[in-house]
């Protein structure tokens, strides 16, 4: 039986940013790891640690400064931004801490928005869009705006937009980082249930350990370098010994 390539492989990354004062500084590392089709992973890890820029280079909102990053059997590593827009809106769904929503658009309108891009014509727009706001339990409020509801509600119209364009990977950076702890579980739990039932591959950005034992497995980094990839450990302390283990 043939192995299945992973769908998302990162060698040897690495990332610099120019100083206003001139030079460059590092923010990531050598990081490698890759991803299989169906996996729940949380890339986790402190403030500063690197993690967002790593997001970045992941949702092909950036580039790599060196090494490579395929998206499944895809080297991405040098295309342009028009090239990296084809990519992201083929291939992710992205949900963000702050939702991104259009506050002057209806729930409908805002689901719809990435199939508008994909060249959809506008029954089958609505037909989808409606679709996907029935998978998340907001159907009756496709009229409403953004502004009419709570944080939890918002969130869920956020990941209707995201499934809207039938993405394989999902791609949600603190995505309970604007909400309180009830509606963040309901959230976190939705998510697991689209891992589980519809084989959606989901990548979580989180700095909180709560969190990213939701996931299956965890790649915390620190200091711009992977010091842990594994499955999720029983304790928060398995994460700070290896932090310490690189400080060493």
């Amino acid at each position: 039986m043939k192995k299945e390539p992973p769908i998302i492989a990162l060698n040897k990354v690495c990332k610099s940013f120019p100083l206003a004062i001139g030079g460059q500084q590092q923010v990531l590392f050598d990081v490698t790891f890759t991803v299989k089709s169906g996996e729940f992973v949380a890339i986790m890890g402190p403030s500063g640690s690197g993690k967002s820029t790593c997001m970045n280079i992941v949702g092909a909102l950036d580039s790599a400064t060196s090494g490579t990053y395929e998206l499944y059997g895809k080297d991405i590593t040098t295309m342009t931004d028009d090239e990296l827009a084809t990519i992201r809106n083929e291939y992710i769904g992205f949900v963000f801490q702050n939702f991104n929503l259009l506050p002057k658009r209806t729930i409908l309108d805002n689901v719809m928005l990435p199939l508008m891009y994909r060249g959809l014509v506008m029954d089958d727009r609505i037909r989808r869009a409606r679709e996907m706001l029935r998978l998340v339990g907001l159907e009756k409020f496709e009229t409403y705006f953004p502004t009419q509801l709570s944080g939890g509600m918002k969130q869920r119209v956020a990941i209707a937009r995201a499934l809207a364009g039938n993405p394989k990977l999902i791609l949600a950076d603190e995505p309970t980082g604007a909400l309180d702890s009830k509606m963040g579980n309901e959230i976190l739990h939705f998510f697991k249930k689209l891992n589980k039932d519809m084989g959606i591959t989901i990548i979580m950005i989180t700095h909180e350990f709560e969190i990213a034992k939701y996931a299956d497995r965890v790649i915390h980094i620190y200091d711009g370098r992977i010091v842990y990839d594994g499955p999720v450990p029983a304790s928060e302390n398995t994460l700070l010994k290896a932090e310490k283990g690189h400080k060493k």
